[in-house]
């Protein structure tokens, strides 16, 4: 009888399966064709560009130089470096911070832990731009507008409760046993924190960190506000890929703007696939846990 069960739930009808696989196929093509169709026209020539949109770049009409006009009139080396910089100290403070607040409160009873949990969750719950005109003023007071160290404090301000509620997920549901182990071989309470339950919370700080980084690499509305009229020296890629689109929309150089969106997406592109598998297995995980 269960083997009976177990065969009617697992096997699907042919149809079902070919109506699923289609809807995938759909999904991919409705993905991918945009950015297929970005990087053929990143290669073309202007011309070609307005006289064939959708048709791929002959031989004739191949074109590389728009990666270069891109790379200078955009200044996408300086703002390359900046966001790398940005979004790596921001990734490493918010999981630095997030882990221990987050051990914090799924390990340890405390009569404000409720308190200090919703609080957290209010910063998941609350949209982070009604904060922009204070965030503003006191970040101009502190002398941190248009500089990375106002837009770091900013970027770990804002993911710190995302990373909290994930990781108190992982924190919660690892045994007491390990906790108690590492106690009686002698262990401190920051010794157990470090060595034993944060690696055991491996799949869910690479979950949070990707996230994390292709949030901030894309991100645009706080470094507007807070970076946009400076001179150059903390803009970032989505500022500069925002003047590349002004500066094709005058001269006529669509190649231009598809070469810089080629060159911001391919780093967050990779970082996804090299570390898509360890963000499946996170995920996966805090399903099970939560």
């Amino acid at each position: 009888m269960s083997s009976r069960c177990v065969t009617s739930t697992t096997s699907l009808p042919s149809w079902s399966r070919l109506l699923a696989g289609g809807a995938l196929l759909l999904y991919v093509f409705w993905v991918v064709s945009p950015f297929a169709w970005v990087v053929l026209s990143s290669f073309k020539a202007d011309a070609a560009i307005l006289r064939e949109p959708l048709a791929p770049p002959g031989w004739a009409d191949l074109d590389g130089a728009a990666y270069a006009r891109a790379w200078q009139a955009g200044q996408l080396g300086t703002c390359l470096l900046n966001s790398a910089v940005i979004a790596a100290i921001s990734v490493f403070l918010i999981l630095w911070l997030g882990s221990m607040a987050a051990y914090a409160l799924a390990r340890y009873h405390h009569p404000w832990a409720g308190l200090v949990r919703m609080l957290f969750l209010g910063g998941l719950m609350l949209p982070a731009q009604l904060a922009m005109v204070p965030l503003f003023f006191e970040l101009r007071a502190l002398g941190l507008l248009e500089s990375r160290t106002g837009l770091v404090l900013v970027y770990v301000a804002n993911g710190l409760p995302f990373a909290i509620f994930i990781l108190t997920a992982f924190f919660r549901d690892l045994p007491r046993s390990l906790h108690e182990a590492a106690v009686m071989d002698g262990c401190s309470e920051a010794a157990v924190f470090w060595r034993v339950m944060l690696p055991l919370a491996r799949p869910g700080l690479i979950t949070v960190a990707i996230f994390q980084f292709i949030g901030l690499w894309k991100e645009y509305f706080f470094a507007f506000m807070l970076v946009g009229g400076g001179d150059g020296e903390a803009r970032t890629l989505p500022l500069a890929l925002a003047d590349l689109a002004i500066a094709a929309q005058y001269r006529g150089d669509q190649g231009m703007l598809f070469a810089g969106l080629v060159i911001v997406t391919i780093p967050m592109l990779a970082v996804y696939l090299l570390l898509q598998g360890h963000l499946v297995r996170g995920i996966a995980a805090g399903a099970v846990k939560g």
